[in-house]
């Protein structure tokens, strides 16, 4: 079976793909980055497994609903993006190798037979994969975040990768909801926010040597701007995750947007 790439994926804001925005062209390149990424991989997944930056447990937990509702967890949109659907089936046998794979490298792990996908799923993937065809299943975030535990824990996830799993990350490299807020509502000062950051990330991402970039990665919060683009870090932490599925795979940039007064990059490893 052909070997999956991991990815890192920027979802956007809130419902973004799916309502008016001024300009009207403010989540276009977002969008055909999403629309086009089935195209870019070696074959159609047989599965996919998210880490949303909107899903944090105690201990890493595995969704194992076999039909996942959505969660619509935004608030003050229009109504009828709280009507969307996407009917992706889960796949509990994923599941149930996710957790074994994830105890097997020494980790607690937990199962949720309820949870729905939140909207760092549904959203961007309803854009990436319309048809719903093919299995999903959400791995939460450990509530500690700490950046050195999930990317071991995605090392022990690797063996997915082939047996055509495809392994996403979906967050955001700049999450400072203040700054982003204010660009919006006419405050911006004419500088995009996070290009120290998102240059050092990008750096760090692209470095060959797998050792080096894991030990950046682990010291993100060291960074340049690092804490103006995460003052909390669920969004930038699913990057580890996928980083740590990747191996000895060297990273690349395939997007680098500018949007709500910041910049927005996407990362594709192998």
């Amino acid at each position: 079976m052909t070997r999956m790439p991991t990815l890192f994926i920027p979802h956007g804001g809130g419902p973004c793909f799916f309502m008016e925005w001024d300009p009207p062209d403010t989540w276009d390149k977002h969008r055909e980055f999403l629309e086009t990424l089935p195209a870019n991989l070696p074959a159609k997944p047989k599965a996919l497994l998210v880490i949303s930056g909107h899903w944090e447990e105690r201990e890493f937990t595995v969704q194992s609903n076999p039909a996942p509702a959505l969660l619509f967890d935004y608030n003050g949109f229009p109504p009828h993006t709280y009507q969307l659907t996407w009917p992706a089936p889960g796949d509990p046998a994923l599941a149930a190798r996710v957790g074994k794979l994830l105890e097997g490298a020494g980790f607690e792990t937990g199962a949720d037979s309820a949870r729905g996908f939140d909207h760092g799923v549904f959203v961007p993937l309803k854009m990436a994969f319309p048809e719903a065809d093919i299995p999903i299943v959400q791995l939460s975030l450990r509530a500690d975040l700490d950046p050195s535990s999930h990317l071991a824990a995605d090392r022990a996830l690797a063996p997915l990768r082939d047996e055509g799993v495809l392994i996403i990350g979906s967050g955001n490299t700049y999450h400072n909801m203040a700054v982003m807020m204010r660009a919006m509502h006419g405050g911006a000062t004419g500088a995009i926010a996070g290009t120290d950051f998102d240059r050092w990330l990008s750096d760090a991402v692209t470095l060959d040597d797998t050792a080096s970039r894991d030990a950046m990665l682990a010291n993100w919060a060291q960074a340049p701007g690092a804490r103006d683009a995460h003052p909390r870090e669920e969004h930038f932490i699913p990057l580890h995750v996928v980083a740590g599925a990747a191996g000895a795979d060297r990273g690349i940039k395939t997007l680098e947007d500018h949007v709500t007064g910041a910049v927005e990059s996407a990362f594709r490893f192998g």
